[in-house]
């Protein structure tokens, strides 16, 4: 069977990038409770527009395959933040089906990953950079 990796890549682009990108369009204008979590752990405010980054510009770059490398590992820093700061407590647990309590979360971060390693494929709006 004739194998396609860049049309593979091309679906986790858009699965990585369209579906957080979801979560960052319902967080415009939205981030107070973000700014209460981040001063209850002693952290400046300001860091809360970092979900922008994550959330917004990185799967937007992701989805048309610009620099996917950069956006990927920006992406996958902040899955990280979000894991540490939000659902620390649910690392090492399961949910009421067996699962992982954070598996979206580590399907987002282990497909980010995967796109750092591989790059956006052929059909990126950059595919000739060395960054994608």
């Amino acid at each position: 069977m004739y194998k396609n990796t860049d049309l593979g890549l091309l679906f986790v682009r858009i699965a990585v990038g369209a579906l957080m990108l979801l979560h960052g369009i319902a967080k415009i204008g939205q981030t107070t409770f973000i700014e209460g979590m981040l001063a209850d752990k002693g952290l400046p405010a300001i860091m809360a527009y970092g979900v922008y980054l994550t959330e917004i510009v990185a799967p937007l770059l992701i989805l048309i395959g610009f620099r996917t490398r950069l956006a990927a590992i920006a992406y996958v820093f902040g899955i990280l933040f979000i894991i540490f700061l939000v659902h620390a407590n649910a690392i090492f647990s399961l949910n009421e089906n067996g699962g992982w309590a954070i598996e979206l979360l580590g399907l987002y971060l282990f497909g980010a990953v995967a796109l750092f390693f591989t790059g956006g494929g052929k059909f990126a709006v950059s595919a000739t950079s060395a960054w994608d």
